[in-house]
């Protein structure tokens, strides 16, 4: 059981950590089209990239794929980008989940090869592989969950209490994102040999 709380408490660290901004930015890219009334919709979605991420860091611990990790940690910024910018671009809350589901889905499945290396030699001469994986995706989803939870507050402080229209609001948090992401993707650019 110590072995399960050692890697929860990596997981949570790895989203709540002042070190996790990509995480963190990908998280509020997410979240801020919605409001507090949407949270089942967004913990699905937080779910939906969680399984993502379990499934590459599962994938990479057994050896099963491996990616370079320059292109990786360049990608990780794209994605962010990428929902950010579909944030600006769209007009309104989507009515259905599909396409953000599979869009936290794929963008899960990259962030997760992110941090593959650095569980893979955790993990590496422990027993538990199981174990280390199950507890440190569960740190890492109720890290998620703490930071929705947090965003949404955000978002029904700013929008409701206050009365900043929600577009605006949409635009601006995306807008800063996107800007923040670009300048990561900028500064992670693979050199191509």
């Amino acid at each position: 059981m110590n072995s399960f709380w050692f890697y929860f408490v990596e997981g949570w660290r790895h989203i709540i950590s002042l070190d996790a901004l990509d995480h963190q930015l990908f998280i509020l890219a997410l979240a801020v089209i919605y409001t507090f009334g949407d949270w089942k919709r967004v913990l699905v979605l937080v779910t939906a990239f969680t399984i993502g991420h379990s499934l590459t860091l599962a994938l990479s611990v057994f050896d099963i794929i491996r990616i370079t990790t320059s292109w990786v940690e360049f990608l990780i910024p794209v994605t962010i980008l990428l929902t950010a910018l579909w944030n600006i671009l769209r007009q309104n809350k989507p009515k259905k989940m599909n396409a953000n589901y599979f869009l936290a889905l794929f963008f899960g499945l990259i962030h997760g090869l992110g941090f593959a290396n650095t569980v893979r030699m955790m993990l590496a001469s422990d027993e538990s592989v199981g174990t280390g994986l199950l507890g440190f995706n569960l740190g890492l989803e109720a890290g998620q969950v703490i930071v929705v939870l947090l965003i949404l507050l955000l978002t029904e402080l700013l929008v409701a209490a206050l009365k900043v229209p929600q577009r605006m609001y949409i635009f601006a948090v995306s807008a800063l994102v996107l800007i923040i992401s670009l300048k990561m993707a900028l500064e992670r650019v693979p050199l191509l040999s």
